[in-house]
């Protein structure tokens, strides 16, 4: 189930600038270009990371991310073509796995000095109505997975007195929403495996985290938005202002490449005593 390629530890490109999404409400800006990192950017130098989920959306952002800041990124994806091609854009190295099985989690690399677990996938059903291996199956990707994979990594980050877990919750780990009751079980598990290992690995240098974004401008998302569109018979527009972000105060999605700067800003030097701690980036869902 693994495909790794030879890593290239030399410096990583810049990331691909954003391709905006043509509707009013789902644009932005391209991010400007500034000066090549320098050495104080790339504080991640010698330290290798794993990114699950690591081939679009989120993962793919925090992988550009972290191999900018320096690290090798193990690119852990189903999605052979995908990692593989963003393994070779970042110098890391691409991992095939399908993490809704136990085995294929197994045989993944266990030297991580950054762990990101960020895979995921939804279903939505009402609770009488949701097929059981469908919330199986979302348990052993979101929940069990993260947990093997933590598993093998710790001992490693233990060793070397330094480590940084940072698991992609959701605003979901923090509320619940109606007919997803598999995805917000699986965020608040995570969650809650996420406070135990802060509380395990304080003495050892680790710490873990959880980053809880509301919607973000992912694949997934934009496809949820056209399915809706179409469903209602309204625009895309109005299905992100007045379903996706009816409760967020701030209305337009959050983009990837947001996720991934908490996220990288969690693996660096003024970090050390944020553990055990979940940051909410919902636009003030939240404070509702």
């Amino acid at each position: 189930m693994e495909t790794p390629q030879s890593p290239d530890r030399g410096p990583a490109p810049r990331p691909a600038p954003h391709t905006a999404s043509p509707t009013a409400l789902l644009t932005v800006p391209p991010p400007a270009t500034g000066p090549a990192p320098s050495a104080a950017d790339r504080f991640l130098a010698g330290r290798t990371a794993l990114v699950t989920g690591a081939a679009s959306g989120i993962g793919r952002a925090c992988a550009q991310a972290l191999a900018a800041a320096g690290a090798h990124v193990h690119v852990v994806d189903k999605t052979a073509d995908a990692a593989e091609e963003l393994a070779e854009e970042i110098g890391g190295t691409a991992w095939v796995a399908d993490l809704s099985v136990p085995e294929a989690v197994d045989t993944l690399p266990d030297d991580a000095d950054v762990l990101v677990n960020n895979a995921g996938l939804q279903h939505v059903a009402p609770v009488h109505a949701f097929p059981p291996d469908r919330f199986a199956l979302i348990q052993r990707v979101m929940v069990e997975a993260p947990f093997r994979i933590l598993r093998r990594t710790l001992p490693g980050m233990y060793e070397r007195g330094w480590g940084r877990v940072v698991n992609i919750s959701s605003v979901h780990g923090l509320r619940a929403s109606p007919y997803k009751s598999a995805y917000v079980t699986a965020k608040h598990a995570l969650e809650g495996l996420s406070k135990v290992v802060a509380l395990e690995a304080a003495e050892h240098g680790v710490t873990s985290n959880c980053v809880c974004p509301g919607y973000v401008r992912t694949p997934l998302v934009e496809n949820q938005i056209a399915d809706q569109a179409r469903a209602h018979g309204i625009s895309e527009e109005e299905v992100v202002e007045r379903v996706m972000l009816e409760r967020s105060a701030i209305k337009r999605l959050i983009e990837p490449e947001d996720v991934a700067e908490a996220v990288l800003w969690l693996c660096g030097p003024r970090t050390s005593h944020i553990t055990g701690t979940s940051i909410a980036m919902d636009g003030g869902w939240t404070a509702n």
